[in-house]
């Protein structure tokens, strides 16, 4: 009997912070504005990742000096590439303002059973602490949920690299 309370305890728990958890996702969502809700993937990666150089001239020395121009990534939500496991799908979005990480939203996170489900839900908001925190995709992986950790990675750095992220 004892354990059968734990047991449901726990699963409660469980319910409650993945309820607590797609809310915010939803909250957070609708509260981007509408032009970085609009830049996706390589669109918008490929068209704000071209750094130029511009070419100035001394007009006393006629002499041509190249100075580069600091470029970094464009603001926006950028898609990662969806990443198959053995326990489901992962893909995840990164949205980067003022050239850092300033959220990783999932937009899909394994689901083949109900324990993977339960896996995704703990572990997803470890691994998008650790990133936002090292600006990285380059991470420890998180015990207990190496599957998802490894295709939550996989499916942020394909964002990053699309936005030409190289922090």
């Amino acid at each position: 009997m004892r354990a059968g309370s734990a047991f449901l305890a726990g699963v409660g728990s469980a319910a409650i912070v993945a309820i607590g958890w797609q809310a915010g996702v939803g909250t957070l969502t609708s509260s981007l504005p509408q032009s970085q809700a609009a830049a996706s993937g390589a669109t918008a990666g490929a068209s704000s990742s071209t750094s130029s150089n511009s070419a100035t001239t001394d007009t006393s020395s006629q002499a041509a000096t190249t100075a580069p121009v600091a470029s970094g990534p464009a603001d926006g939500t950028y898609d990662g590439s969806v990443v198959n496991t053995r326990f489901g799908t992962v893909q995840v979005q990164a949205v980067i303002s003022g050239g850092k990480i300033t959220d990783v939203i999932a937009v899909k996170l394994t689901d083949a059973d109900r324990k993977s489900i339960q896996i995704s839900q703990q572990v997803a908001p470890m691994v998008r602490s650790e990133v936002l925190t090292a600006q990285s995709a380059k991470v420890a992986n998180i015990s207990g949920g190496t599957y998802t950790t490894q295709a939550y990675l996989q499916s942020l750095q394909s964002a990053l690299d699309a936005a030409g992220f190289t922090g």
